[in-house]
């Protein structure tokens, strides 16, 4: 495989950074360098797991970096997805190629942690993906290029992301030509049309029974927050989650009652009769 001259870092931790990253390792634009988060404790078991990206550069023989503080290579390009740190801007000034980042939305609209989840969640029928130039602003650089994607009604955060990646990994392909030889037109985005998305967490999914989303909120939500954090509620002290059915069927749900496995609503009636008849009410269901 022909290689570039040029060096390139590639920042990046959660799975769409990985599928960028494994695009990437195809190509003469394979990163010799990735920065990503340090190993973490996973789960139930705690057990010690690298990023999804740092399992990706493992198995491509690529230098990882898992702090900031620890990089003091040089490099000419640096390309950033979902890095989920502020870069600062000693490092910002290192590369003379800058910062390209992927950006899963079509900025300025859902700029921030979840613009992936933001976009179900408002019930949109297309998002994105943007490759932009990163500086000290969250999502605020000039955009290099964009490229429209539909959101099927199954779709949840876990197939649009793979899509979104996979779309962003060739758009980059695309661009980084022109790019690196100075060719690539900048368009600066207009600040007054952005949105700003917010982090997610556990309690995003939390219903609150006592004042639930609507139905078609929460099949939004379901999607959203598939496969994480998920829908849930407690009832009488034990927890139960809503999720997605299959892609076939993407207005229907499955009822995960704590430590079981997913039940249709069906036969979560059979065996919950009271709960059911609590979280049918709040589906909409019959």
């Amino acid at each position: 495989m022909h290689t570039t001259n040029t060096k390139i870092a590639f920042f990046g931790t959660p799975k769409i950074a990985q599928i960028v990253l494994e695009g990437l390792a195809k190509t003469q634009y394979k990163p010799q360098l990735v920065v990503t988060s340090q190993d973490a404790r996973i789960g139930r078991g705690q057990k010690v797991t690298p990023s999804p990206v740092a399992e990706t550069a493992q198995r491509n023989n690529l230098k990882i970096v898992g702090r900031l503080e620890d990089l003091n290579e040089s490099f000419e390009l640096a390309i950033l997805v979902a890095y989920g740190f502020i870069i600062p801007k000693r490092i910002l000034d290192i590369p003379k190629y800058g910062f390209i980042n992927i950006h899963p939305s079509l900025l300025p609209k859902f700029r921030g942690p979840a613009p992936i989840q933001a976009a179900i969640l408002a019930g949109e029928k297309e998002t994105g993906v943007t490759i932009m130039q990163l500086d000290e602003e969250v999502d605020h650089g000039s955009i290099l290029a964009q490229e429209k994607v539909t959101i099927a009604p199954s779709d949840t955060t876990q197939s649009l992301t793979e899509k979104l990646a996979i779309v962003g990994v060739n758009l980059l392909l695309s661009v980084l030509p022109n790019y690196l030889n100075n060719k690539q037109t900048l368009v600066p985005q207009n600040h007054k049309k952005a949105t700003y998305t917010e982090k997610i967490t556990k309690d995003s999914g939390r219903i609150d029974l006592a004042k639930p989303p609507s139905p078609k909120e929460i099949n939004r939500m379901t999607h959203a927050y598939f496969p994480w954090p998920s829908v849930w509620t407690e009832i009488e002290g034990k927890r139960f989650k809503i999720l997605p059915d299959t892609a076939d069927l993407p207005n229907e749900f499955l009822i995960q009652p704590e430590g079981k496995k997913p039940l249709t609503l069906s036969e979560f009636s059979n065996g919950y009769n009271a709960q059911s008849e609590i979280i049918t009410k709040i589906l909409g269901a019959n």
